[in-house]
């Protein structure tokens, strides 16, 4: 929808209609107030054209002087989808900075990662989005602050140290300088009642509409490990494996928006548990830019119609998702989740956070890699891939998780035994986040493609899905999703 630089008419326009599938992708600044929103601002009075700045980042925009509004809150916006699309040096960096890389191992960590010096990337980051990576992360810091001030009865020491801040005079020099309120004023202003919950926090995560849930809940609860996962009554609750800790996500739609109650065993780890929680259920995404493509196509119009939201789920742990692929190759969706319990109850973590249900975390790659997998019930030849693609990645050798290169990730992947395109191309699209993945020899896919008229070769498919570019992930569950609809209706399931 939007593209680097932002063009300033564009912006405008979406300004001046308080559009809000723009939330998120710019920020508004308004000289004369001195504050930034979200291009939804319902204030009522549009700031004049010679009095507006536009930023690609409230980074940007509080780099530049002005603090957040305090009616529109643009620092709950959702996340731009720019960054989920591009797989270039920026949008690694984005991702990892989200996921809150830059507390957990500095600027130099990030670089490190990305294969470029601290100097190049924050050249890069404040040349193309008006703010460097500690900026950037300063943000991201003041929103977790926010979070917590509002959501807990924490202390604020403690808030500050969770959100990771390195100081208390930090923290209340950053909240009073973002939020033109102190800590104590934030909490009486933005505390609502149903947010504290004795041990959890409760918070609401935003989203672009449509949002398909029905359709995504089905899709989570049929992969649902036990004891790692569980989805009834509409609710869906996972374990999250965190960088301090355990957790327990519940995740619900309500109201315009996911509803996600948390439960940390470190409250230092919520910016990585919401992230996580965003990417399994693709919150971030541009529904109305992949309508605009994909509808075009007049074999998919009909479909995509009758799921304008539909999301492209993520997955909350890449080495999870990786195992869980390999685990479901040429067995039913029961049987794969059959394997994965076993390997969960017989490798896993017990979690420390008191649960009915929710027991354990997903084994870890080095536990996987040091297993003995012969009772686990499948082939050798599956036995050595698992084994292949843990100690990879136990090695550090793979990356699977938001910053890493897609490219060099799938040629890593083919190369090992036993994987092949369908898996590799899976491990990309979900663990990666990428939108543009195609799974042309899926026999799902030739089905449902032959069916729209698509082709029946895989040639002629991937041929005609070029036309879908950057949204064939989207298009991919489309075409799933049509699968699915069959299946309910020779069962005589309306």
């Amino acid at each position: 929808m939007m593209t680097s630089p932002l063009d300033f008419e564009r912006c405008y326009r979406a300004v001046e209609s308080r559009d809000a599938r723009f939330d998120g992708w710019f920020i508004t600044a308004v000289t004369t107030t001195g504050i930034y929103c979200r291009p939804s601002c319902p204030t009522p009075v549009r700031p004049r054209r010679a009095n507006v700045r536009f930023y690609p980042t409230a980074a940007a925009a509080q780099l530049a002087g002005f603090r957040a509004c305090k009616r529109c809150r643009p620092d709950a916006s959702p996340g731009s989808p720019e960054w989920n699309v591009r797989g270039d040096l920026v949008g690694r960096a984005m991702r990892l900075i989200a996921d809150g890389a830059i507390d957990r191992e500095g600027v130099a960590g990030v670089a490190s990662r990305l294969a470029v010096s601290e100097r190049h990337l924050h050249r890069l980051l404040l040349g193309e989005l008006g703010a460097g990576p500690l900026a950037i992360a300063r943000a991201q810091r003041a929103q977790s602050a926010r979070t917590l001030i509002e959501t807990t009865d924490l202390p604020f020491t403690d808030v500050a140290f969770a959100a990771g801040f390195e100081s208390i005079r930090q923290f209340n020099d950053t909240v009073r300088e973002v939020f033109a309120l102190t800590p104590t004023e934030l909490r009486k202003r933005g505390r609502r009642r149903d947010d504290v919950i004795e041990g959890a926090l409760t918070l609401r995560l935003p989203y672009r509409p449509p949002f398909d849930w029905p359709t995504l809940f089905a899709w989570l609860r049929a992969r649902a490990i036990p004891g790692v996962a569980e989805a009834r009554d509409g609710v869906y609750r996972r374990t999250l494996r965190l960088p301090r800790g355990a957790g327990i996500a519940t995740l619900e739609s309500v109201n315009a928006h996911i509803r996600c109650t948390l439960r940390l065993e470190s409250m230092a780890d919520l910016t990585s548990a919401v992230r996580q929680c965003r990417r399994l259920l693709d919150l971030d995404a541009d529904p109305v830019s992949v309508l605009e493509v994909l509808q075009r196509d007049r074999h998919l119009s009909p479909i995509v119609k009758k799921r304008p939201g539909l999301r492209a789920p993520g997955a909350v742990d890449g080495t999870e998702l990786a195992i869980q692929a390999i685990l479901g190759q040429q067995v039913s969706l029961a049987a794969a989740r059959t394997l994965a319990y076993r390997l969960v109850t017989a490798h896993g973590d017990v979690i420390k956070i008191s649960d009915p249900t929710l027991t354990h975390l997903f084994p870890r790659a080095e536990a996987i890699a040091a297993a003995d997998l012969s009772r686990l019930g499948v082939p050798a030849t599956r036995r050595k891939t698992l084994r292949t693609l843990a100690h990879a990645v136990a090695a550090g050798d793979l990356a699977l998780d938001p910053g890493a290169d897609r490219i060099e990730v799938h040629r890593k992947l083919i190369a090992m035994p036993g994987i092949g395109e369908w898996t590799a191309g899976y491990i990309v699209m979900r663990a990666l986040g990428d939108p543009d993945t195609f799974l042309p020899d899926d026999l799902g896919i030739k089905k449902a493609g032959a069916r729209l008229g698509l082709g029946t070769t895989t040639t002629a498919i991937t041929d005609h899905s070029a036309a879908w570019r950057p949204w064939r992930t989207y298009a991919t569950h489309q075409l799933w999703a049509t699968l699915a609809d069959q299946q309910r209706t020779a069962k005589g399931v309306q």
